[in-house]
């Protein structure tokens, strides 16, 4: 201190000198109370010392100044200063973890620092938690070291740069944050040796680590993405943002993961060398997959993916939408959209469907039918009655396509007429042992006589609209008629059929008022 011997000598008389700092001493810091003439003492020294950091103080606190007189006088002597009366140059805490903490905890004592301290050592004292910045009050200092203790965090360099007296520091062992100091000119002012093991100097361990792992690790990480995003490219790309997924193309995995790895549960048919399956693709999309298990050569695959860009491009509310396809050495499929309505064979068979609803169908497959014609000559659907399916609302939906020149229009006119009579007469060319020939001539030896034999007599038809199916019949026949040498086109069938769907619509309201003006006793049929 600037020579506050009065100051000191009082507190030393006003107090029990004890060799350390102990628990009653603190309860006595905050029950003692200045003397009467203190405030006169205090004006003294600051005559006597006007560099007292207590005469400098813009607000005077007599009772928080007496605190720290107090507490100096005990630091000093725990610091084993040889005369506290007239020197207290040295803080010595070192090796005391029970009462460093304690005096660090005074904070009016660093808030009036004694300027005559120029050596603060608070080494090995357990010290945790950040850098005790309190210390740093005493801006005189010249030595300072908190070495062999637990502080962390970030390291206060900014505070240091009112420590222009400060030649000698030790930081050693700490685990302070990693800085930057070695760029600053505080560092210049002393060596690596202040900073041992403290976390503020990158160590050459964390250093070749780092390096190991630019070196290694970078581009091991960099080789990982690479065969992620290969292996998501090539094995799952509906992971991949849409921009970078391949469209209408489907991956054996896609399929898996859309079956729930080909499960049982979402199996439908099962067949030799053909499984379907109904599945949800990751966006949520309900499908049909129909997988082909063979072996076929390269240039056989290359065929069948050059037909499957063609069947994406089809486009009709009367055709089933192909979304893609799948094909590897093993296995070819299909996935088309899912429909939960059933075949035109389980409706025919089921539900007994009236005329209107069966025109409808044969309206809509024409319809489908009409646009292959128009817009796609080269692809064929199977049109049997067991492959087209129904939806909700009663819409046809060719469902099986092939692509190729080998079929005549001859020969789809021939297949529409197979369907047509199938339709009317609910019966199936596969129930006669000539097959669809056997099925024609049938249906032939009862035209026109004895057409109710033939007919289906579930739909009840009366006689306004037993013409209209007996004008079926013989669209029917015309179409798989082989003898003659020119046959309706698909234009012209599906322009009568559309027109007699209009006039049954037409008929419908008549057909119902007459039966209630017969009483109840039914409808007129045609025997």
């Amino acid at each position: 201190m600037d020579s506050p011997n009065v100051l000191l000598l009082l507190t030393t008389l006003s107090l029990t000198v004890s060799s350390a700092i102990s628990g009653s001493v603190v309860e006595d810091l905050a029950n003692l109370q200045p003397p009467s003439d203190f405030n006169t003492t205090i004006m003294k020294n600051c005559q006597h010392s006007p560099s007292l950091r207590y005469c400098n103080s813009s607000s005077v606190d007599l009772k928080e100044i007496f605190r720290f007189t107090i507490v100096a006088s005990h630091l000093c002597n725990e610091s084993k200063n040889p005369n506290c009366v007239h020197s207290f140059d040295k803080i010595d805490l070192r090796n005391r973890p029970k009462i460093a903490p304690l005096y660090l905890s005074y904070s009016f004592f660093w808030k009036y620092c004694p300027s005559t301290i120029f050596s603060i050592d608070l080494s090995n004292t357990s010290l945790k938690g950040s850098f005790p910045t309190e210390v740093l009050c005493c801006a005189q200092i010249q030595a300072l070291d908190l070495s062999l203790n637990g502080l962390a965090g970030e390291f206060p360099i900014e505070s240091f740069s009112r420590l222009t007296n400060l030649t000698s520091l030790n930081l050693s062992y700490n685990y302070f944050s990693e800085s930057k100091i070695s760029d600053s000119r505080f560092f210049k002012r002393f060596n690596a040796s202040s900073f041992i093991h403290s976390g503020i100097l990158p160590s050459h361990r964390n250093f070749t680590i780092k390096a190991i792992f630019v070196l290694v690790g970078f581009p091991i990480s960099v080789i990982f993405m690479v065969v992620c995003f290969g292996w998501l490219c090539f094995q799952r790309p509906d992971f991949l943002p849409r921009m970078f997924q391949r469209k209408h193309r489907f991956t054996p995995s896609m399929l898996r993961a859309a079956t729930n790895g080909f499960s049982r549960k979402n199996q439908i048919v099962r067949s030799e060398g053909v499984e379907i399956y109904k599945g949800t693709l990751r966006d949520g999309t309900e499908v049909r997959i129909e997988i082909y298990r063979d072996c076929i050569s390269r240039e056989k695959r290359q065929e069948f993916v050059e037909e499957c860009k063609i069947l994406v491009e089809l486009r009709h509310k009367n055709l089933v939408q192909v979304l893609g396809w799948c094909s590897n050495r093993n296995k070819r499929a299909i996935v088309t959209e899912w429909t939960d309505g059933e075949t035109i064979e389980m409706w025919l068979s089921d539900s007994a469907p009236p005329w209107k609803l069966r025109l409808k169908i044969l309206s809509g497959v024409a319809a489908g039918m009409l646009y292959l014609q128009e817009n796609w000559p080269e692809v064929v659907s199977d049109i049997r009655i067991d492959s087209v399916l129904l939806t909700d609302n009663h819409e046809p939906l060719l469902s099986r396509f092939q692509v190729g020149d080998r079929y005549r229009n001859s020969k789809k006119i021939h297949w529409f007429g197979i369907f047509l009579l199938e339709i009317i007469t609910n019966r199936r060319s596969q129930e006669f042992e000539r097959g669809e020939a056997g099925f024609i001539e049938h249906v032939r030896e009862n035209y026109p006589e004895n057409l109710h034999e033939v007919i289906d007599a579930r739909m009840k038809l009366p006689e306004n609209i037993f013409d209209q199916a007996k004008h079926g019949i013989e669209l029917g026949l015309m179409c798989t008629d082989q003898s003659i040498s020119k046959h309706p086109g698909l234009d012209q069938i599906s322009h009568m059929i559309n027109k007699v769907y209009e006039s049954c619509l037409e008929l419908a309201p008549q057909n119902r008022k007459r039966s209630h003006g017969d009483g109840g006793k039914g409808h007129k049929h045609l025997k």
